[in-house]
């Protein structure tokens, strides 16, 4: 993913209300900035979907492309980063019904659980515990992986969850419920039941 570099202007400090009325008026320095501002956010929604470093550049690209294309149509009725995270989502699942299997994106738990790796600690040094705890989630359904980035990693609410990715909030729930017992399943001789809040401090790498 391409890193914009951000000169020094009163961007930095603006909202994102001010951005984005600078962006409409043209001021190309602004959308640089929001981009720098969100890149992280649709890099981990679209990096839990589309698992090739190559293919998620493109995505992500095509991403901002539709920010861009689309930001007069934005209404404040979300926040942007809720907005922005539903066109990545979007955008990341047609990508995947386009090009790849469809199963992909129909969770199975009894196949999930065959693909998680036993945790090995002659493999593993404790300090890799996190790392191994990320490893399993990329190994998820693409929906679980997505649930649990979205409400673990990125801290939103389940409203904005089914507003971004479309799911009944019941959905999401047990996506999550789901989720979190396939990796306790492998995380159990390890560590202890509240093993999910290791999960958080997973973030933004």
């Amino acid at each position: 993913m391409q890193h914009f570099n951000v000169s020094r202007c009163q961007t930095s400090s603006m909202n994102d209300s001010e951005l984005i009325s600078q962006i409409l008026n043209g001021n190309m320095n602004a959308f640089t900035f929001l981009v720098n501002r969100y890149q992280k956010l649709v890099v981990h929604i679209t990096g839990r979907l589309i698992q090739r470093h190559d293919e998620l550049e493109d995505v992500c690209q095509e991403v901002f492309l539709k920010v861009y294309q689309n930001l007069a149509k934005y209404r404040n009725e979300c926040k942007l980063s809720t907005w922005i995270a539903t066109i990545a989502y979007n955008t990341s699942i047609n990508y995947l019904r386009k090009f790849k299997k469809g199963d992909e994106v129909n969770p199975d738990d009894s196949a999930a659980l065959r693909n998680l790796t036993d945790y090995r600690s002659e493999n593993y040094e404790q300090t890799d515990l996190h790392r191994y705890i990320r490893d399993q989630i990329e190994l998820l359904p693409v929906q679980y992986r997505t649930v649990i980035t979205l409400f673990h990693l990125e801290e939103f609410s389940y409203q904005e969850i089914e507003q971004i990715t479309g799911m009944p909030e019941g959905t999401i729930k047990s996506y999550l419920f789901r989720a979190k017992a396939l990796l306790k399943e492998k995380l159990k001789f390890v560590v202890d039941g509240n093993s999910l809040n290791a999960v958080k401090e997973i973030s933004h790498e």
